[in-house]
């Protein structure tokens, strides 16, 4: 039957099989076998008569009886039968369950046999995970961060560095400042392969050092780890690492855990000629990184060869995604395998104490051998790779790109972004985004100091202002027809292409919302659906600056409370607080504000000001409405109801800005209380200083001293400056 072939094509599984059946025909007594047996026969004549279904309570029954006995080999083989059964009819839920007990018997039994099986886990699980921006800084860098919260050498703090290798890709090759003309993004490191015999790559590292990027290498014994010695060699490749002057990833001989390299197959000497290498570097070269590199396959065989967190300043990977196991259609199919969970065993076992870096990556978009284009393929996957995986797997904080057409060698694939101008464009538009790093530095992070957190399905998701969903879905079917977000049932978006994500306002989220993704395949069935919580939080922007608090602003019967305390400080005033009465106090220049916890009044120069709500005490913080705050010291306040936030314009800045069509004058002023002193200031940049007055009798009356070229400036401009800087008591 066809869902049996591939269990079948298992030749090791299958003579397994047989060993157990002769065993139990040749070994206990038929009053202990007979039950075993006759369960086994049970289920055979099941699948031969067409009727797999009835033999999955026998294949159960025998997989517990193996497993309580210890008997992982059977355990695991009827397992096997059990997985390909509920994977033929499409029940992925017990499928994945039996996969994954599969392989868990196999390494019980002390093989890797069910490497493959968890392959196939990964490829039926449905996933509708969402991620959002988050400009806070604290959880962030809380997430990126490795558990002894020291970072390694180079390390961000948080962010990704872009990498590529372009030596074959015809536009570039090694021009590396080519890179923003064509990507449009300088990239912070660029990928060299070098002999280990051969003289460091000066040449490299000199265009690199042109493009302001430092550079990874992959220094490679292809004359084996004997060759690898503390020599005159050793010693003068590190000291002309040195004498580049540009940060150096130093990638040295990886993929070990594969059969193809010369340097496989000893792990202690891989491990001492690596602890050797790291000894004369860290000796000569201090701007040399070292980054241990296996290969993601084979999975099993990568760990022995770890030289020790004290060796290894970075671990890195290589992997790649494409359609077919090496190019190759008669090989197995990986299209529904995403690189996403490719790096999840390996993330989890390193990432807590190194940043990760995937060494050398790429999606292929064409598969040569059978001649066939995977552009959807590609374009659904270079965006997992780069805007799914970095915000999955936070200390993944480098990313190479393999920039190669493979024609007519190893895997077949061509994974060349400037074949394809839909992979091109879609590259060039994800590393815009400033969580793409381009410089190396230690404790680097995105100019926007903003990262990303994954929404909680139970908990509640708050952000302000304005975030970025992006959302990772994964379906048995591998490609996806459309995806509808809803918020509050009604829905917002519709998307049916990469890349899958939209920018959110917060005025389109009420308090206690819901967003909604459903997710269908190509033929129109839905295939995933997940609900979130989500709710936006009134923001405060001080003269164009977001302001964070520790008690945000709320809102209270229909009025927007904000933190009285925060904000007057943020504007200059001065606050005392009388425990007693419960009033706070607010001063500036000539100007005395104060309210009373619970009031509806407050005062203002000792008038009355009536308030739309009382003033509160929440969570410790007093709180007020944010009109009064915003404006009881001259300020003018605005409310953006499409990302929710209250916008303050001190008096100060309007002041300055309604005189900065004045271009290059001097001016000398006495200050009032309260107001700004005009120092200086050239073409339309002001320099602004809040002095305090020589003393409360020194008047109203402005002394405005001014020179100015006759050419440049007129009696009018003159004017409205001092008709801008009169109190209004006196207009």
């Amino acid at each position: 039957m066809a869902f049996f072939k591939r269990h079948t094509s298992r030749w090791i599984k299958g003579l397994l099989a047989i060993t157990v059946a002769s065993g139990l025909l040749a070994g206990a007594p038929a009053v202990q076998a007979d039950p075993i047996w006759d369960q086994w026969k049970a289920a055979e004549s099941a699948v031969n008569r067409g009727k797999p279904e009835e033999a999955v309570p026998h294949w159960k029954y025998l997989v517990e009886h193996y497993a309580s006995s210890g008997d992982w080999q059977s355990a695991a083989l009827f397992c096997g039968w059990l997985d390909e059964y509920y994977d033929s009819i499409q029940d992925y839920e017990n499928a994945i369950y039996y996969y994954e007990l599969e392989n868990e018997y196999w390494l019980k039994f002390g093989k890797d046999w069910g490497a493959v099986d968890i392959q196939r886990a990964e490829q039926i699980r449905t996933i509708a995970d969402v991620y959002m921006s988050s400009p806070n800084e604290d959880v962030v860098r809380r997430q990126a961060a490795p558990s002894n919260g020291k970072l390694a050498k180079f390390e961000p703090e948080y962010g990704t560095y872009i990498g590529l290798y372009s030596e074959q890709d015809p536009a570039m090759q090694n021009n590396f400042t080519k890179s923003e003309a064509l990507y449009g993004k300088k990239h912070a490191l660029y990928l060299a392969y070098s002999p280990y015999d051969n003289p460091f790559p000066k040449q490299y590292a000199v265009r690199a050092k042109e493009a302001g990027s430092a550079l990874q290498i992959a220094w490679e014994p292809s004359k084996g780890l004997d060759s690898v010695n503390d020599d005159a060699h050793l010693r003068e490749w590190a000291r002309a690492a040195k004498a580049s002057g540009i940060p150096i990833f130093l990638r040295y001989a990886s993929e070990m855990n594969g059969n193809w390299v010369v340097w496989h197959g000893d792990p202690q000497k891989y491990i001492e000629k690596f602890r050797l290498v790291h000894d004369v570097m860290a000796q000569e070269a201090p701007n040399v990184a070292m980054v241990w590199s296996p290969g993601d396959v084979p999975a099993y065989s990568m760990d022995v060869y770890y030289p020790g967190d004290d060796y290894v300043d970075w671990v890195g990977v290589s992997l790649y995604t494409e359609p077919y196991e090496n190019g190759d259609p008669a090989q197995s199919n990986m299209q529904a395998t995403s690189p996403i969970e490719r790096l999840d065993s390996f993330y989890k076992t390193y990432a807590d104490r190194k940043p990760l870096m995937l060494s050398e990556t790429a999606v292929s978009h064409y598969a040569h051998i059978p001649q066939e284009s995977f552009t959807d393929y590609g374009l659904l996957n270079l965006q997992r790779l780069y805007e799914i995986m970095p915000l999955k797997y936070p200390r993944l904080k480098s990313i190479t790109y393999f920039n190669v057409d493979l024609k007519d060698r190893e895997s077949r694939n061509n994974y060349l972004l400037g074949a394809n101008d839909a992979m091109k464009a879609l590259y060039s538009q994800m590393i815009t985004a400033p969580y793409f790093l381009t410089k190396v530095e230690q404790g680097a992070k995105p100019a926007d100091r903003t990262g990303h957190v994954k929404l909680s399905v139970s908990g509640e998701n708050l952000f302000a202002g304005k975030t970025k969903i992006t959302p990772w879905v994964k379906i048995p079917d591998i490609y996806i027809g459309k995806i509808d977000y809803s918020i509050n049932g009604a829905i917002i978006r519709t998307e049916t292409s990469p890349p899958f994500g939209f920018e959110l306002d917060a005025g389109d989220v009420p308090d206690g919302s819901s967003l909604k993704l459903e997710v269908y395949n190509r033929n129109g069935s839905k295939a995933a659906s997940r609900t979130f919580s989500i709710s936006s939080e009134v923001s405060v922007a001080i003269d164009g600056k977001l302001q964070s608090y520790e008690q945000p602003p709320i809102i209270k019967e229909g009025s927007t409370l904000v933190p009285l305390r925060a904000i007057f400080e943020s504007v200059g005033a001065t606050v005392s607080w009388d425990a007693a009465t419960q009033t706070a106090t607010g001063s500036k220049g000539d100007t005395k504000v104060s309210l009373k916890i619970g009031d509806r009044k407050a005062v203002k120069n000792g008038q009355t000001v009536e308030l739309e709500v009382p003033a509160q005490l929440i969570n410790g913080f007093t709180m007020a409405p944010a009109r009064f705050v915003g404006e009881a010291f001259g300020g003018e306040l605005q409310w953006d109801g499409k990302s929710r936030t209250v916008k303050i314009k001190t008096a100060d800045i309007s002041k300055a800005k309604a005189a900065s069509h004045l271009s290059s004058s001097k001016f000398a002023l006495s200050d009032k209380p309260g107001n700004e002193q005009v120092q200086e200031f050239s073409g339309n940049t002001m320099q602004i200083q809040e002095q305090k007055p020589d003393s409360l009798e020194s008047g109203w009356l402005y002394q405005l001293k001014v020179s100015f070229k006759l050419a440049q400036r007129s009696f009018k401009a003159v004017a409205s400056l001092i008709y801008l800087l009169l109190p209004n008591s006196i207009l």
